[in-house]
């Protein structure tokens, strides 16, 4: 069955042009028909948010605002336990909104390589399609090598064919080399983000006051 729906998790800190760029390649290179961007209330791999829950999804909503295939969802924003992938799917199947034939779960390649760390592997995969999408610091070409044990279930979207099982989608596009990290301590020097984040987002961030304490040794996202 050939997906119609994207959904892309993640903690959005705030949401930047790289993300965009990997909702947009999914929704391309797939022919989704949208692509649900949800904001987590409580990541489960990372340090606390420097932005509140509403701020994150403030931001993301201004980001895809008028963006045609391109939503958010608040379907973490209430839960009081880690948003992890296993569970938005719990949560997806709860709302009854798609059938897990029918949508595909979007990540970068930086994240999908540590797939073997996620709550509930490898059941998880058998559970819906993926979409990983390339980033600068991770190629999807080098997922089959650093995963030989889903090499099988690897698709290669440019060329076709199915892979085994639930496929997980490989899409080479290119995404801007940007992160959430590099966003708030730019904010935090006093130096521009612009082209770093939508002009929407910029301006909330800076009505807002967000992210003005010291740099920070957070993972990038």
């Amino acid at each position: 069955m050939k997906p119609r729906t994207g959904l892309f998790g993640g903690t959005f800190d705030p949401i930047h042009v790289g993300h965009l760029d990997v909702a947009r390649a999914a929704r391309k290179m797939l022919g989704l028909e949208r692509v649900m961007l949800i904001p987590s209330h409580i990541p489960p791999h990372r340090a606390a948010p420097r932005a509140s829950a509403a701020h994150r999804f403030a931001m993301a909503a201004l980001a895809v605002a008028g963006e045609d295939g391109l939503e958010v969802s608040d379907l973490e924003m209430q839960s009081p336990q880690p948003s992890y992938t296993m569970n938005t799917l719990d949560r997806v199947n709860a709302r009854g909104g798609v059938g897990f034939g029918e949508f595909v779960f979007v990540t970068g390649a930086d994240a999908f390589a540590d797939v073997t760390s996620w709550k509930g592997y490898p059941q998880l995969l058998d559970r819906c399609m993926f979409a990983v999408v390339s980033r600068p610091s991770r190629s999807v070409k080098d997922l089959p090598g650093r995963l030989p044990g889903l090499a099988s279930r690897m698709v290669d979207v440019d060329r076709g064919g199915l892979g085994a099982g639930m496929p997980v989608f490989l899409i080479d596009a290119p995404t801007a080399p940007v992160s959430s990290t590099d966003v708030r301590e730019r904010v935090a020097a006093g130096l521009s983000i612009a082209g770093l984040v939508p002009d929407a987002v910029a301006a909330h961030i800076g009505k807002h006051r967000l992210y003005l304490e010291s740099r920070e040794s957070h993972e990038p996202v």
